[in-house]
């Protein structure tokens, strides 16, 4: 997908500018925004439910506007088990759009078994349509 056509998905997505029949057709599914590492997947609950995860699960985001590190952290939990969060130079879109009421959905795209704890989980971040 071209950067532009990806734009005017999501602007309409979200409510900006005017939507072209083909925009109005993309809308109708789920629009990826967005793939990211798991950030801080060693200090929270990944090691232990490694074995559970799978490629294509479900990942639940929310916000913790009162986060001490981070006023626009968003926690990034599978079955009610925190995995970690959105990198933070990566959630600014994503906390905007929590914050501002839009659906969004994760799941896991890839699972690496590395030493590198940012290598061990990606995750994409789509945009429901209305």
């Amino acid at each position: 997908m071209n950067k532009r056509l990806f734009l005017k998905q999501v602007a309409a997505l979200i409510g900006f500018g005017v939507a072209t029949p083909a925009v109005r057709a993309a809308v109708s599914r789920k629009v990826e925004l967005q793939r990211s590492p798991v950030a801080g997947f060693q200090y929270h609950q990944g090691e232990a439910i490694w074995s559970r995860l799978t490629v294509g699960a479900s990942l639940s985001l929310a916000r913790e506007p009162d986060n001490a590190y981070d006023p626009r952290a968003v926690r990034v939990d599978w079955q009610g088990q925190k995995l970690g969060y959105v990198p933070r130079i990566d959630n600014a879109a994503v906390s905007h759009l929590l914050d501002t009421g839009h659906v969004l959905d994760a799941k896991i795209v890839t699972l690496r078994n590395s030493g590198n704890p940012w290598g061990r989980i990606e995750f994409a971040v789509f945009l429901s349509g209305r």
